[in-house]
C-alpha cells in the first residue's frame, strides 16, 4: 500500500472516523430541525474532505518523483482538485427541487465521497480507500436507521382560504394550528373581497401525525373554503 505501515493504518482509520462522527453530529442537529441537507449528507461530506485530505498528508508515501526538478515543478495534488470541482458539476445535477422540497443531496454527497474514493485507489491507498468505503456505506445505510427513529421537527407550509365574511382572525387560526400539535411562524395574509381571507403560515411539529390531525380538522370546518399542507424536507 505504497509503504503505508500499521500504526499509520490505524491513524488513518481514526481520523475517518472521527471525521464521520464530527459530521454526523453536525448533521443531527440539522435533521433535528427538518432541514434537507442533514445527518448522512453532513457526515459523507465530513468523511469526503477527510478522505481527500490524506493525498496531501501522506503524500511522500505515494508520489515518488524521479528528480528533484521534477519535485519542485509536480503539484499532484492538483489532479484531485481537479477531479472534485468536475464532480462538484455532476453532483449538482441530481439535486432536485420539488415543490417545496430538495430532493438529491445524500445521493450528491455520495457521488463526491465516491470521486474521493477513486483518486485513494489511484494513488495506490487502497486500505484508506476500503476503510471510507465502509464507513460511506455505514453511513448510508446504519445513519438511515438512526435518522428514521430520530425525533425529527416536520416543517409544512400552511395556507388556508376562508369563505368571505367567515375567516377567522390570526390568533383564532393560530390557536386551532398549535392545539393539534404544532408551532407556528411567519404567518402572512392575503385578501381579496371576493374570494376571502388566505392565510399562510410556516408550521412545525414533533409528532408525525399532526399533518393528519389539522388536515381533518380544516376539511370539517365549514367557513373553510380550500387548504393545502405542504410537508418541506428531503
Amino acid at each position: 500500500m505504497s509503504g503505508l505501515t500499521a500504526p499509520w493504518v490505524v491513524e488513518i482509520a481514526i481520523r475517518l472516523a472521527v471525521a464521520l462522527g464530527f459530521g454526523a453530529t453536525v448533521g443531527l442537529e440539522r435533521s433535528y430541525h427538518g432541514r434537507p441537507a442533514g445527518f448522512r449528507t453532513h457526515a459523507l461530506v465530513c468523511l469526503a474532505s477527510a478522505a481527500l485530505m490524506l493525498v496531501t498528508v501522506y503524500e511522500a508515501q505515494w508520489f515518488r518523483p524521479t528528480s528533484d526538478l521534477v519535485r519542485a515543478s509536480i503539484d499532484p495534488t492538483r489532479m484531485a482538485q481537479g477531479i472534485m470541482t468536475g464532480i462538484g458539476f455532476l453532483g449538482a445535477g441530481v439535486i432536485m427541487k420539488d415543490g417545496l422540497s430538495v430532493r438529491g443531496l445524500t445521493t450528491a454527497a455520495s457521488i463526491w465521497i465516491t470521486a474521493g474514493i477513486g483518486i485513494l485507489v489511484g494513488i495506490g491507498f487502497y486500505v484508506p480507500a476500503a476503510l471510507t468505503t465502509g464507513f460511506t456505506l455505514g453511513a448510508l445505510g446504519g445513519f438511515r436507521w438512526i435518522e428514521r427513529r430520530m425525533p425529527t421537527q416536520s416543517y409544512a407550509h400552511l395556507s388556508v382560504r376562508f369563505e368571505p365574511g367567515r375567516a377567522l382572525s390570526q390568533t383564532d387560526l393560530v390557536h386551532l394550528v398549535t392545539e393539534h400539535g404544532f408551532e407556528t411562524a411567519d404567518v402572512t395574509h392575503w385578501y381579496r373581497r371576493l374570494d376571502g381571507m388566505e392565510y399562510r403560515v410556516v408550521v412545525h411539529s414533533l409528532d408525525s401525525t399532526a399533518v393528519l390531525r389539522l388536515s381533518d380538522a380544516l376539511r370539517a370546518r365549514t367557513d373553510v373554503a380550500e387548504f393545502r399542507i405542504s410537508p418541506t424536507g428531503d
